[in-house]
């Protein structure tokens, strides 16, 4: 069963957020409604938002929580309190780490990073600022779109700590940014600022300190509004593409707009362009 407790949301508003979490537990990530826009809080800022086992597990429920409900179309994760995430609480999480590896994801959870073959299927908005290190980075390259406040550093420093990025830095880091970019910060380990992160890539957008969370709910609700199903469909066909290469994405097209052509939203679409109207988009 869910339990609902009262968190001090980014824009200061008291309120009140269901968890995904089972009743009783401390909430080190938090669930809101806006609209069609799921909001997705790391929320344990006493310790830089460090990720421990509860914060994995909670925020793998809440990516399942987006994939599942057909009234949700986006996601907008974003960080309490000062920092975006130190990384991994390894003091908490090494004890997870078994025979073969750290298996963080329960019963109707999803991974957030997608490292084992299921992405969340809905677009997923990222805000960040101050510091985001290890995971958080790799968060950024698992997401779809990130703005980054202009005071944030980012790290990917597991060098430096005698392991390697295991959330998808060494497969994703350089596929976004350029082979050259991501052993530039991959294998040094050394911090850069937010411009760089917008030169390389990394980021789409930076936004002076404190309007991140806006900015970024922005381009959720944006997204949100649109067909939700063509949203999903154009997703799901340019992840095709990264992973199995153009023509496997091409090959799907034709198919995929016989399919989209044929839905009420696009009916809906149609009919707001010809009477110059806002479309108002059911997902069927």
């Amino acid at each position: 069963m869910r339990g609902t407790y009262s968190v001090a949301m980014a824009n200061g508003d008291e309120k009140e957020t269901q968890s995904p979490a089972q009743s009783g537990s401390a909430e080190h990530v938090t669930v809101e409604r806006a609209g069609h826009v799921l909001l997705i809080g790391l929320n344990r800022p006493e310790k830089r938002n460090a990720a421990d086992w509860r914060m994995l597990q909670q925020l793998s429920l809440a990516y399942g929580e987006l994939d599942r409900d057909p009234d949700l179309r986006a996601g907008l994760v974003f960080a309490h309190g000062e920092h975006f995430t130190a990384g991994l609480d390894l003091a908490d999480v090494s004890a997870h780490i078994g025979p073969t590896g750290l298996d963080l994801v329960p019963v109707g959870g999803i991974h957030p990073w997608g490292m084992d073959g299921h992405p969340v299927s809905k677009p997923v908005v990222l805000a960040v600022q101050g510091t985001c290190l290890t995971l958080g980075v790799e968060l950024a390259l698992a997401s779809d779109i990130v703005v980054a406040a202009e005071s944030t550093r980012f790290g990917q420093i597991e060098v430096k700590r005698g392991i390697l990025p295991f959330g998808g830095a060494t497969t994703r880091f350089a596929a976004r940014t350029g082979w050259g970019n991501a052993m530039r910060w991959m294998l040094t380990g050394d911090p850069f600022d937010a411009a760089e992160a917008l030169r390389i890539g990394l980021v789409q957008e930076v936004v002076p300190d404190g309007g991140h969370y806006e900015r970024g709910l922005a381009l959720a609700q944006t997204i949100a509004a649109q067909a939700p199903l063509a949203v999903q469909a154009t997703l799901a066909n340019a992840r095709l593409a990264v992973r199995e290469g153009p023509a496997a994405a091409e090959a799907l097209l034709q198919v995929e707009l016989v399919r989209l052509a044929s839905s009420e939203d696009a009916a809906t679409g149609l009919r707001a362009f010809a009477e110059r109207t806002t479309a108002e988009f059911a997902g069927r």
